[in-house]
């Protein structure tokens, strides 16, 4: 487990950026936190380091992205789920195919996800800054 404390959205950019350094085809990252933690923020930084040039926004209304990029990556905010039925995973398993993949509010479909590399936790201290936690999979917490 890792615990990093960043404090403005460019340092946690900064930080995810490097987190993607080791990523791979396949990897399935869960993304946690409240409103506002800075789940997105996070998911951009990776973004750009895995070679996504154009907007990296929140996928709250749309369910999910896909971007372009070396290895394609899938971005997934699952906030308005109760549950995933399996027609509701049949739509969103193509993101997992091939690709790096992204899921907030990760809880909402757990019984339906692909096997977790890592799971991040963004907690909101104050102002801008955030605790950042970084679990992998080896690790029991997951």
């Amino acid at each position: 487990m890792e615990l990093h404390t960043t404090r403005s959205a460019e340092e946690t950019e900064t930080l995810a950026a490097g987190f993607a350094a080791d990523l791979r085809a396949g990897d399935v990252i869960t993304i946690t936190g409240d409103l506002g933690a800075g789940k997105t923020t996070f998911v951009r930084g990776a973004c750009r380091a895995l070679g996504v040039d154009g907007a990296v926004t929140s996928p709250t209304f749309t369910i999910g992205h896909r971007y372009d990029a070396p290895v394609p990556v899938a971005h997934l905010d699952l906030y308005r789920f109760v549950g995933l039925s399996s027609s509701e995973w049949g739509d969103l398993e193509p993101y997992f195919d091939g690709t790096i993949a992204f899921v907030e509010w990760p809880e909402q479909g757990a019984a339906w996800l692909p096997s977790v590399r890592t799971a991040v936790h963004l907690e909101h201290v104050a102002g801008d800054e955030r605790t950042i936690t970084i679990t992998h999979a080896d690790d029991p917490r997951i």
